[in-house]
């Protein structure tokens, strides 16, 4: 399946990768893919083989400069989530929900020089936003997949999907080593990553 270096080649191309080690989600198993490299066809393949939810990692520094807030910035009533509101590109969409509708919402929000003025709220892109100290200080998807990018040198963003299975239980390694087979694809383990 491959090793961290591994996945960094892949992600260095624009590929999916499959990431695991979120100790936040016991065991919950994720697709990853550079922001910065979007294209409609990976937000498909997402949607076709993850059914999760696709989301955004993004900074803090990056949400406060698209105006992006918390959901839930408080503690009260907390799941400890950190969803920011969701986004849509102000421009270039139908109706938002199509892959290259979504595509295009990443790309937009993650260009050199991106405001809040190329974005709307709701839509249907979901940010999660980062905690600044990175996974060594929160060992989840969200900070694990920017690391990966920015160790891959493809931005600090990334897009990533929950893994379900065919019965809608989420997914394990063993449940998909078909697919990863199948489609080539190499795992990293965000544990793996030295801060």
């Amino acid at each position: 399946m491959g090793d961290l270096q591994t996945a960094l080649d892949a992600l260095g191309r624009g590929d999916i990768i499959v990431i695991t080690g979120d100790r936040l989600r016991g065991g919950d198993i994720d697709f990853c893919t550079p922001a910065s490299m979007i294209t409609p066809d990976k937000i498909n393949f997402m949607a076709r083989y993850g059914r999760g939810l696709i989301c955004l990692t993004m900074t803090s520094e990056r949400a406060v400069s698209l105006g992006i807030a918390l959901m839930n910035p408080t503690a009260h009533n907390q799941t400890g989530r950190p969803f920011g509101n969701s986004i849509e590109a102000t421009d270039g969409i139908t109706t938002g929900i199509s892959a290259a509708d979504r595509a295009r919402t990443v790309e937009m929000a993650v260009k050199p020089g991106a405001t809040a003025g190329d974005l709307v709220s709701p839509g249907h892109v979901f940010p999660l936003i980062a905690r600044t100290e990175g996974t060594s200080v929160r060992m989840s998807a969200v900070e694990g997949s920017i690391e990966l990018c920015r160790l891959a040198g493809v931005g600090d963003a990334a897009v990533i999907c929950s893994i379900m299975r065919d019965d809608g239980e989420m997914a394990r390694l063993n449940d998909i080593e078909e697919m990863i087979d199948e489609h080539g694809l190499t795992v990293a383990n965000i544990g793996d990553i030295t801060t």
